[in-house]
């Protein structure tokens, strides 16, 4: 009797610096049967913009793809389905072909300064137009937040990418064929179709997601000069966009005619990873940016400290979400320009291509271990992770980083450890503006590269006084997520009440209440470090 053929879902997991691509093997659990990824460039430059070339995003889906099944250990044959993980608020416009027609302008972009700060003298004869709340005109505003129930208060949402490609590239903009996300313009190469999944069109603003609605909003297209002909149609995160490509499909090495699923954006799905899924499960993300992220059944927004409902993958559910802009990169950061000449590992001249994944991850290793061997409260010494502004718990996109209270004792450990305990009070931050509004299970999930570090998961279980579980591989949890849905559409699963059972906890992290004194005073000048230098950073910076 010939043995039953194993059914796989092959995720791809799209980062800000990265692409993983997981193989998981669909049964009783999802189980990872093989994983490769490939860094690809954001390129950063003066004036706020943040941009990366796509056709990078879809050379590290073959390259990764190609590697995962070139060996035959897995059979390309078996793959039932794709599915998609990908960060949010991007800007790519295409032609009709589908081609990127330039740079995609990244959720770190922020330099549209002037196309929202000139919301209410374009488009369209506003009541009161010179009274604005949050830096849109008031009536704008309260249309937004009743239609979607957020509103485009950022610089560095897309809507103002949008009008500053207008503004600034109108040979560009005439050739426009539609507007899409990260994963929309890959699933567009692999389909032929121009599609976005309810999530990420939430993230547009331009998205009435109000009960019995669920559709693009002409009302807010005319309202933000935004053409209702640019934005794709909308699907749902389990719908199958369309069936893979013979072009593509030799691309990557794999059979023509797989269904290809929505997927999700890294806001909705890295939660469903975790396995919060369920009214008021709380999550933590730590990957190159970082957010805080709580499961509601209602809208709710607080414009105060930026937090906002953003549409679920989950049906009839939200995410109250705080993003914080930096967070691995911040670690990122102390590796190439504090860690170099601390860890002899690193400077290696040897070291080629194929060592450099292990390289990397010995040298967080051994920052873990650094860390771990440092004083809690690092004698006072405090960081501010605004490497790149920050969206919330304030809106400040001049906001920069800082070490604070250094002394004559302050050596390069002590800096170390006070980045991670930064990052860990700019989360706690977040989690108390959430709880302000919204009471929370205690139990916190902790997913994401940063979530790797028992050292990290500890810090912050100290720092927030709460209980941290940790899943099995917790930097794949965005994959896990994309499997999970494809899981659901292809139905072969109960529904999204099944996927809390998938998930596997692995390590759970109580606080130590020894160290809530020190914890407790920094973080009360933590604080107050943004209103003392708010001025000034915008003196430097603005």
């Amino acid at each position: 009797m010939t043995a039953k053929k194993t059914k796989l879902l092959l995720a791809y997991d799209i980062g800000t610096t990265s692409l993983k691509t997981c193989v998981y093997s669909l049964g009783n659990k999802l189980k990872l049967e093989a994983s490769s990824s490939e860094e690809y460039d954001l390129q950063i430059s003066e004036g706020g913009a943040a941009e990366q070339d796509p056709q990078q995003w879809y050379d590290a889906m073959v390259s990764t793809t190609r590697k995962i099944f070139c060996n035959g250990d897995i059979n390309a044959e078996n793959v039932a389905g794709i599915s998609f993980c990908s960060q949010m608020q991007g800007l790519v416009l295409v032609d009709e072909s589908g081609k990127a027609l330039r740079p995609a302008m990244s959720y770190l972009d922020g330099r549209a300064g002037a196309q929202r700060n000139n919301a209410g003298s374009r488009f369209k004869r506003l009541p009161l137009p010179g009274l604005k709340v949050a830096g849109l005109p008031l009536f704008k505003l309260i249309r937004s937040i009743h239609i979607t129930g957020i509103a485009p208060t950022s610089v560095k949402d897309p809507l103002w990418k949008y009008h500053w490609v207008r503004e600034n590239e109108p040979e560009i903009f005439r050739k426009v064929y539609k507007y899409l996300d990260v994963k929309e313009y890959l699933i567009m190469q692999l389909t032929g179709r121009a599609v976005m999944t309810r999530d990420s069109a939430g993230a547009t603003f331009m998205y009435d997601n109000r009960p019995g609605r669920g559709c693009w909003s002409r009302e807010l297209c005319r309202l933000y000069g935004m053409d209702h002909c640019h934005l794709p149609e909308i699907i749902d995160s389990t719908d199958c966009a369309g069936e893979l490509l013979p072009r593509a499909a030799s691309e990557l090495g794999l059979p023509a005619n797989i269904p290809v699923f929505g997927g999700g954006g890294d806001a909705s799905l890295i939660g469903i990873g975790a396995g919060a899924v369920n009214n008021r499960d709380i999550h933590i993300y730590m990957g190159t940016s970082g957010w805080v992220s709580a499961v509601t059944e209602s809208r709710r927004l607080d414009l105060k400290h930026m937090i906002a409902s953003i549409t679920c993958a989950v049906p009839e559910k939200y995410h109250y979400f705080c993003e914080q802009e930096t967070a691995g990169k911040c670690m990122d950061w102390v590796a190439r320009h504090l860690a170099l000449d601390e860890i002899g590992l690193y400077l290696k001249e040897t070291r080629t291509a194929d060592d450099q994944e292990s390289v990397h991850e010995s040298l967080f290793k051994m920052l873990s271990e650094v860390v771990s061997e440092t004083e809690p409260g690092c004698g006072g010494l405090l960081f501010t992770p605004w490497l790149h502004g920050s969206r919330s718990p304030f809106e400040d996109p001049y906001a920069r980083g800082m070490f604070f209270n250094i002394g004559l004792n302050t050596g390069k450990r002590k800096l170390i450890r006070a980045v991670v305990e930064g990052l860990g009070f700019n989360l706690r931050w977040m989690l108390e503006s959430i709880e302000s509004r919204f009471a929370c299970n205690e139990t916190i999930r902790f997913v994401g590269g940063g979530a790797q570090s028992e050292t990290n998961a500890q810090i912050l279980a100290d720092i927030l006084g709460r209980t941290i579980e940790v899943p099995k591989e917790p930097q794949n949890s965005g994959a896990l997520g994309a499997a999970a849905v494809a899981a659901v559409g292809l139905g072969n699963t109960g529904g999204f009440d099944d996927i809390q059972s998938l998930i596997e906890i692995e390590r759970v992290y109580h606080p130590d209440e020894k160290y809530s004194v020190v914890y407790e005073r920094n973080y009360r000048v933590f604080k107050n470090l943004y209103n003392a230098n708010r001025k000034f950073f915008t003196e430097l910076n603005g």
